[in-house]
């Protein structure tokens, strides 16, 4: 005897045939996905076509077609989804035959217990109802025929298409707002315990919506990865439905073990990954399509605008950012001149540019980038290292710039162990991200605290690798302090920074946990916190990242209560530091190459500078004796007798010419003839290539002399400039180092790193009237930090009230 198949229940036009059939799908175990899917989409078509042919005809109608919408319509049919119908007539019937007709198709499905979404319109109706009505009109783009009256069906579809064509600058403006308050309302699916899979940000509703805007003909999404997606999320509801016998869309935590084991996975961890994987790419595809239809419609507007003007369209506009990185059309793209495959450090430059602009980073460029850019080389080179720092410095902007690395695999093959923490869910109700977006939120959070601390590089990386651990069994900080090792190594800091990050890592919860669980007047408490983290500038370190971390967490994590008793602890620590802390060193004695040049500008009155383009390698590691990495960038060195403004002059005349300042020394040498002051700078282009080292001479002496205003020149570049969209910068801080020196005042500058920056100090500290006895300015990932020994006139400390009044009228001129 031969099992019964589903088609030949179906031929049995009642609910009981269709009841069964049904059943038997459903307990096809060999049968699921996409298969089961479309099999009950046309298991319901067979069972409503013989129902309408049986009601035409007692109904005794003509012209008439039942028409499946939305879901349905796609054959996207989950166990217990509703059934969207419009019976559609020409109008030449009765109206008392054509509610006839749909009470005899409609009552079947509700005598079967299934949810029905029904209406009956003639054409003309349906057009007006999707004028006034979004979601009617959405549900009739995926309009598909069941049975009847199949031109009839044909004409409506076609017209449906056209008037939304027609009608997509005003609708897609209307989907974009329905869509962006559905997100607010329901939250982003990747980021919930108990996530919507329809209705939360990145869910099918999502996918819809990009199937819409694809019928615009306006724009397209990005097609990668995107029916993986929409297929899990639709599968993971199909065992929804099944395991609950609900027509829910809410992926409870009670249900989650049981949706794993029927889906073959591990368990409900690997579940949500899978989930928030799915979620992440139709969100990412989202941003992508909703910033093409806003950048389509804007350019329509504009060329309308213009053509009304002046009856031209001028080519949008190149802007550099970076070497091989323009901005264009709102977007950060590769300049047509770029080799990716020549470039390992592109990736990062162009990522880091995009974030530090407040741009987005043009998909299509990230692309490119992940075809075709050369692998970085381990350990990575200064300038990438640099430039991921710069990146991760960004604050906010930085986050959909990684989101677009992300999308395209480059995080995981910049950084290896970042998947084992990717989509990783916490099931801790205090975290409000996964792991992966915790770190990224944890480096954005210290970016605003980076004034706080002498290494923001350490910082920032630190706060991006602290949670690595949990991706791995056992403690999440012992494991992490090994990654964080290896990692630190990887990126290109040498081993005693490495060291402190891992210390960082390692530690990460010690000062809350201490602060809110341990007596802080119990001598033992502090020692043992002193002796974890060992020295003073570790204690900053940690400070920020303790409170970069709970800020990160969620709103539960972090409070004034929690913050204070963090910075007592902090506060007795450093004291308990201090007594073996030795005094900060002072300048270095010039180099032989130094002194060769002093002595040339001694003796000439003017001038003299050497720029080495390809510093040579250093014959010791490149760690330097103070701890820090080889700064980036090419060697430019200036001696010139010693006068007052030679700092703002040089430092602006750098600016003038688009020279980064990477890192920087003044210090006075004596030579026959007077004092000449020594400037040893590492600079990089902004873009392009280095200026001629003759260009420089020139105008440095042209600054000197007065007939080169720099203050005017970069005014009027700044006003030229177009405003970014970046995240707003930290405030400036500028502190005295006390202790640090007993020759000279110093003081601490810490502060966004722009161009003209140093100008801006150097005439401060003109303005102010102290001598710069040495300076030591470094950038790093974006801050500068940067040191200056100051004396009164006649070459003696500032007195305490002198040098805070010195410090608070500083942080005024450069906020």
């Amino acid at each position: 005897m031969s099992t019964p198949q589903p088609s030949d229940a179906a031929k049995d036009p009642g609910p009981a045939g269709y009841a069964a059939a049904r059943l038997l799908l459903l307990n096809e175990a060999e049968r699921s996905g996409p298969p089961r899917r479309a099999a009950l989409a046309g298991l319901t078509d067979q069972w409503l076509a013989a129902l309408l042919a049986a009601a035409s005809e007692a109904a005794g109608v003509r012209g008439a077609a039942l028409v499946a919408v939305g879901g349905y319509g796609r054959g996207e049919l989950s166990p217990r989804s509703d059934l969207d119908l419009l019976l559609l007539h020409d109008g030449t019937a009765a109206p008392r035959e054509i509610a006839a007709l749909a009470d005899r198709l409609w009552y079947p499905v509700w005598d079967l217990g299934l949810a029905l979404d029904h209406s009956v319109r003639t054409p003309a109706e349906a057009r007006r109802t999707a004028a006034d009505d979004l979601r009617a009109h959405l549900g009739l783009l995926d309009a598909r025929p069941v049975a009847g009256d199949l031109a009839l069906v044909a004409g409506l579809r076609t017209a449906v298409l056209a008037d939304w064509r027609d009608q997509a600058p005003k609708r897609l403006p209307e989907l974009d707002a329905l869509c962006r308050e559905r997100a607010d309302r329901q939250g982003e699916l990747r980021f919930l315990l108990e996530p919507d899979l329809k209705e939360a940000r990145g869910g099918l509703r999502d996918a819809t919506a990009l199937r819409a805007v694809a019928a615009s003909w306006l724009a397209d999404a990005p097609r990668a990865g995107l029916d993986r997606a929409r297929r899990t999320l639709l599968d993971t509801r199909d065992a929804l439905h099944l395991a609950t016998g609900r027509a829910t869309d809410r992926l409870a935590l009670q249900e989650q073990d049981q949706i794993a084991a029927a889906l073959a996975l591990p368990d409900a961890d690997a579940l949500l990954r899978q989930v928030y994987e799915a979620g992440r790419t139709i969100a990412y595809a989202s941003d992508i399509t909703w910033r093409e239809v806003n950048r389509v419609l804007r350019a329509r507007s504009a060329r309308r605008r213009l053509r009304a003007a002046l009856g031209a369209r001028p080519a949008p506009e190149r802007t550099p950012l970076a070497e091989g990185v323009v901005e264009h059309d709102g977007e950060a793209v590769l300049a047509r001149t770029a080799r990716p495959e020549r470039d390992p450090v592109l990736p990062l430059r162009a990522a880091a540019a995009a974030a530090r602009a407040g741009l987005p980073l043009s998909p299509h460029a990230a692309r490119r980038l992940a075809e075709t850019a050369a692998p970085l080389p381990v350990p990575w080179p200064a300038e990438a290292r640099e430039e991921f720092v710069i990146l991760l410095g960004a604050g906010e902007s930085a986050v959909p710039v990684w989101e677009a690395l992300e999308a395209e695999g480059l995080i995981t093959r910049l950084l290896p162990d970042w998947e084992r923490v990717r989509c990783r869910p916490q099931r801790n109700a205090v975290h409000t991200w996964t792991v992966d977006r915790h770190l990224v939120e944890t480096a954005v959070r210290a970016a605003a605290l980076a004034r706080r601390v002498s290494r923001p590089d350490l910082l920032l990386v630190a706060a991006l690798l602290h949670d690595l651990g949990k991706g791995w069994p056992g403690d999440h900080a012992v494991t992490g302090e090994i990654i964080a090792r290896d990692t630190a190594a990887r990126i290109g800091f040498g081993p005693a920074d490495a060291d402190v990050v891992a210390a960082l890592v390692r530690h990460h919860l010690l000062l809350v946990d201490t602060a809110t669980r341990r007596d802080l007047d119990d001598p033992a408490t502090v020692r043992s916190v002193a002796a974890a983290v060992g020295s003073a500038g570790t204690l900053e370190l940690l400070h920020a990242l303790t409170e970069a971390d709970a800020l990160a967490t969620g709103p539960a994590a972090w409070s004034a209560w929690r913050g204070s008793l963090v910075a007592e602890l902090t506060r007795r620590v450093a004291a308990e530091l201090a007594g073996r802390a030795p005094e900060r060193p002072g300048p270095a004695a010039p180099t032989a190459g130094q002194e060769r040049l002093a002595a040339e500008a001694a003796r000439t009155g003017a001038p003299v500078l050497s720029l080495s383009a390809q510093p040579p390698a250093p014959a010791a590691p490149a760690e330097g004796a103070d701890g820090r990495p080889e700064p980036v960038g090419a060697e430019l060195v200036i001696a010139l007798p010693e006068r007052p403004g030679v700092l703002p002059a040089a430092a602006g005349v750098l600016a003038l010419h688009r020279l980064t300042v990477r890192a920087a020394e003044l210090r006075a040498v004596d030579a026959p003839g007077g004092a000449v002051l020594v400037l040893n700078w590492r600079v990089a282009a902004a873009y392009g290539a280095l200026p001629q080292a003759a260009r420089l001479r020139t105008d440095l002496g042209r600054a000197l002399d007065g007939s080169l205003d720099i203050a005017a020149r970069l005014a009027e570049r700044d006003a030229a400039r177009r405003p970014r969209r970046g995240a707003p910068a930290p405030p400036p801080r500028v502190t005295v180092a006390p202790a640090a020196s007993h020759r000279a005042t110093v003081i601490e500058v810490r502060a966004q790193d722009a161009p003209g920056l140093l100008h801006r100090i150097g005439h401060a500290l003109e303005d102010a009237g102290v001598r710069v006895r040495s300076a030591h300015v470094s950038t790093l990932g974006g801050n500068a930090v940067d040191a200056f020994y100051v004396t009164c006139a006649r070459g003696l400390p500032l007195p305490d009230p002198a040098a805070a009044g010195l410090a608070r009228s500083l942080e005024a001129a450069l906020a």
